[in-house]
């Protein structure tokens, strides 16, 4: 059967579209037309669906908030979207309540057993006075709306070296839909009929793969399972139970997996996995090796951006055959490598990523048509990699332009130091950036997180990097931390990281 299943509770598929369609007659009653925004600071769970499901059919758009937001943070985006309402768990109400705009429509979703566990907290009712998501999709009328071609989604990027910025893409026109729904079953869903689907939503829907991913399973009748939280033993837990088919990751999953014991990853079937596709952040070759060995050949890859949707593509084949790889350009795909001078290198030259998805409908930055154009050379997009293509037309990603340290006039790519980082024993996570230098303007330094037990020195990390790379390359500084800041896409907050030692200087970068 075609169905969500989220913990204990379950809902087909049927019921979660029939409650859409009584959602989107109800924002229809209440002044919410096409055109207008409906935000959604949601965990993964079935509202989620439904609320958005309701927002395309009447040509809305459904607006996810990261629930990680500080007050301030979703403030801005609630104001810069201009939503006309707002559907939230109950848990997080309390932190924005303050800062919602006063004309804007609030709906409070229980949060239910399962999420409240897998974040340790009690269930969390609707609050009295507040208006409960389910009362107000039951109101109503159950037959479909009439309805013009709706618009996809406003997606705000990840904020990591800034403001969120909102990603506003115009409606499709029919051959542009059919290209990525093509697009997506090849990537997400390839090889098997959608009622033979099974597949984990394990990253959050409020980013943007995640989201492409669970909704577009819902509407092809998969069989999915939220996890509430990601748990690497859960994961493999749930893929033996369900004979899970299918799963998109981001690379942290893949550390964290392969931390457990190898008691604990030999205890599970995953012998049901036909596809498990990855991408949203750099993966070290190392883990990925570890992960094709373990998993088998069903790792694929992909590349893009909020802006340029998938432009990447490659199998666990062509990633062993060009190790470091983020893929060649799907067909619907053009990729140039750029110069300073804005025009295209050739192969093995390093420089600016442009791409773009070709079929895919154009977008905008909401409120801010300036960084739209600004964000266009050649026709393509550039979303601030730095790489180069190999001779087989394969896509390797060095950095992201904004990383990048100048020290004494030469170019160096962070990533390249994390590579080696990451295989030094005693090594769990690392984050290099640069930070102010006087005598060559940036010097490179690296927050290192140990494994647990591990006795890890400066010392010692300088060393081990003196013999793998380049002596202008070996941080100057290196520090120790418990943790590092890190979105649930898998992505480092270098930003937060780098910015104490920024206060009050500029970087040119």
């Amino acid at each position: 059967m075609s169905s969500i299943r989220s913990g204990k509770r379950i809902r087909s598929l049927e019921d979660i579209n029939v409650r859409a369609t009584r959602a989107a007659n109800s924002f229809l009653a209440m002044g919410i037309y096409a055109g207008d925004v409906v935000a959604l600071m949601l965990r993964n769970d079935f509202p989620f669906f439904e609320a958005t499901y309701a927002a395309n059919l009447i040509g809305a758009y459904a607006t996810p908030v990261n629930w990680h937001s500080t007050a301030a943070e979703a403030q801005h985006i609630l104001e810069d979207s201009g939503a006309k309402a707002v559907i939230v768990h109950a848990d997080l109400l309390p932190a924005i309540e303050a800062v919602i705009p006063k004309d804007v429509h609030v709906f409070v979703v229980a949060t239910p057993p399962e999420i409240a566990a897998a974040y340790g907290f009690e269930p969390c009712a609707v609050p009295s006075g507040r208006t409960d998501w389910d009362e107000f999709v039951e109101e109503g009328d159950p037959y479909p709306p009439e309805a013009g071609e709706p618009p996809q989604s406003i997606i705000y990027t990840s904020g990591t070296t800034g403001k969120p910025k909102g990603v506003r893409r115009a409606a499709p026109t029919p051959e542009q839909a059919a290209s990525l729904r093509t697009l997506l079953t090849r990537g997400f869903f390839p090889g098997m009929a959608p009622d033979e689907i099974v597949t984990i939503v394990a990253g959050p829907m409020y980013h943007s793969a995640p989201n492409a991913h669970a909704l577009f399973a819902g509407r092809m009748g998969c069989r999915i399972i939220l996890q509430p939280r990601f748990d690497p033993e859960e994961m493999l837990r749930l893929i033996e139970r369900h004979r899970v088919t299918h799963i998109h990751m981001v690379p942290i999953m893949f550390n964290r997996l392969l931390r457990l014991p190898d008691d604990v990853k030999d205890r599970y079937d995953l012998s049901s996995l036909r596809h498990v596709i990855h991408a949203a952040a750099p993966v070290s070759q190392p883990i990925k090796r570890a992960m094709i060995d373990w998993w088998g050949p069903v790792i694929c890859e992909y590349y893009g951006s909020t802006e340029t949707s998938m432009v990447t593509f490659c199998t666990s084949a062509e990633w062993l055959a060009h190790p470091g790889t983020v893929g060649r350009a799907t067909p619907e795909a053009r990729i140039e490598i750029l110069g300073p001078d804005g025009q295209p290198l050739p192969a093995g030259e390093i420089g600016e990523v442009a791409a773009r998805n070709l079929m895919l409908a154009d977008f905008t930055y909401h409120g801010d048509d300036d960084k739209r154009r600004r964000a266009e050379k050649r026709g393509l997009l550039v979303p601030g990699d730095i790489g180069y293509l190999d001779a087989d037309g394969f896509l390797h990603l060095c950095d992201r332009a904004t990383d990048m340290i100048i020290s004494g006039g030469a170019n160096i790519y962070p990533a390249e130091i994390e590579g080696e980082l990451h295989k030094m024993p005693g090594v769990a996570d690392c984050a290099v950036f640069g930070v102010p230098d006087e005598e060559f303007g940036e010097a490179v330094m690296a927050v290192v997180q140990p494994q647990p037990a591990a006795d890890l020195t400066e010392a010692a990390v300088r060393t081990y990097l003196r013999g793998l790379i380049a002596g202008y390359k070996v941080p100057k500084q290196v520090v120790f931390a418990n943790d590092l800041p890190r979105e649930d896409s898998g992505k480092i907050f270098k930003r937060k990281l780098r910015e104490p030692y920024w206060a009050g200087r500029e970087r040119n970068i």
